[in-house]
Parts: C-alpha cells; sequence; structure tokens
C-alpha cells in the first residue's frame, strides 16, 4: 500500500486491520485472533442449522437412521403401512436442529479456551481453526451436545417412534437399536454436521479480510 495511511480510506484501513488480525500469529497460551473469526463463524452455522427443517432440508448434512434400521428395509415397509415410521427420519433431522440452536454458548465456551499450539495449521486451510477445534476440543463438545440431543429427540417423539417400533417387530430389539444407540448416532451425524458448516462459514470470513476487519472492529 502507498501513500499516508493518515489519508487511507477507511474500508482500505479497516481490510488492512482485517488481514493482519486474520493472520498474525501470537504467542503461545495467548488468545488467538481466530477465536474472534470462528466464534462468529460458530454462531453463523449454529443459527442456520437451528433453523426448523434446516437439517433435513441440506442432504449433506441430514442426519439417517442408524445402519441397521436403515438395512431393515423389510420392517420400514411393514411399519410404513402402519403408518408407525412416518416422519421419524424428520423427527432425528428436528432433534438435530434444536440441539445446534441451543448450543452456541457451549461451543463458544470451547473457542474462548483456544491457543496457539498448532499456527501452521491454522494459518494455511480456509476451515483452519475449525479442524482445529474439532482435533482439539470434539471430544468435548460431543459430551456437552449429548445431553441436548436427548431433550431434544424426546420432544420431537423420536423415542417415541422408535419404542413404537420396537413393540411391532421384536427384531429392531435384536439389532442393538434402542435410545442409547439412536442418540449417539444422531449426535455423531449432528457433530459432524455442525463442523462442517463452520468450516464453510470460517472459509467466508477468511476470504473477505474487508467485510471480517468491519465485523471484528464493529464497522457497518
Amino acid at each position: 500500500m502507498s501513500g499516508n495511511w493518515f489519508t487511507a480510506k477507511p474500508s482500505v484501513i479497516v481490510g488492512a486491520v482485517a488481514i493482519c488480525l486474520a493472520i498474525t500469529p501470537t504467542a503461545a497460551q495467548t488468545p488467538l485472533p481466530f477465536t474472534d473469526i470462528l466464534g462468529k463463524a460458530s454462531d453463523s452455522a449454529l443459527g442456520k442449522l437451528g433453523q426448523p427443517g434446516a437439517f433435513y432440508a441440506d442432504e449433506a448434512v441430514r442426519i439417517a437412521l442408524p445402519g441397521p434400521l436403515a438395512r431393515a428395509n423389510g420392517i420400514l415397509k411393514l411399519t410404513d403401512r402402519a403408518g408407525l415410521t412416518t416422519g421419524i427420519t424428520k423427527s432425528l433431522n428436528d432433534a438435530a436442529g434444536q440441539a445446534a440452536g441451543a448450543a452456541k454458548p457451549i461451543f463458544r465456551a470451547a473457542i474462548s479456551k483456544m491457543t496457539v499450539n498448532d499456527v501452521p495449521g491454522l494459518l494455511t486451510k480456509s476451515d483452519g481453526a475449525t479442524s482445529y477445534l474439532r482435533q482439539s476440543a470434539g471430544t468435548e463438545l460431543r459430551a456437552k451436545l449429548r445431553p441436548l440431543i436427548v431433550g431434544a429427540l424426546g420432544k420431537t417423539g423420536a423415542f417415541a417412534q422408535m419404542d413404537k417400533l420396537g413393540k411391532v417387530s421384536p427384531l429392531l430389539g435384536s439389532m442393538g437399536i434402542g435410545k442409547d444407540t439412536l442418540t449417539d448416532s444422531v449426535t455423531d451425524q449432528a457433530m459432524s454436521g455442525i463442523f462442517k458448516y463452520m468450516g464453510n462459514e470460517e472459509a467466508k470470513l477468511r476470504a473477505n479480510p474487508l467485510d471480517l476487519g468491519k465485523k471484528l472492529l464493529g464497522v457497518q
């Protein structure tokens, strides 16, 4: 950049500041500027996935039935005639969306703890901060998301639908499909969807340093 900083356009200065914030490493154990980027990416991703029907509408993150149940085609055909499995997949996706919408504080808390332990990785990937968060705090986040999934599965009626399926066909019980199995499956799939969206949101923010700078500095 040439010319005097004091005569530069505000938009240029904001963009330059944003670039510095986004790529300048800091000392170990110092809060990352990436936490600002990732915090906004997290809020945006969870906000989008928390909208009614969002998980189900996007095939890339749509929650599927657990493997054994999905493969039980004969059982599903029979129970579909009785109307017992109508909407069960939708219920699982609605539960994932409800949990995602309530998970913002959980993800924000984990992000606030991030420190510079892998700066090169964060700098060279468009979704580097998201990948690092998943690697360093994925297990903790999953453990905190799971209770939200449990509550949401109850509210959407997914557990009740599974109980009805079990009564109609004892074979489901022999497949090991219970509330815990269902909860683990939905939790794992929801986590994958959340991180996918977070990575996309982070990449968008880092690809537009001027817009990022405005957001970080509170400039409209």
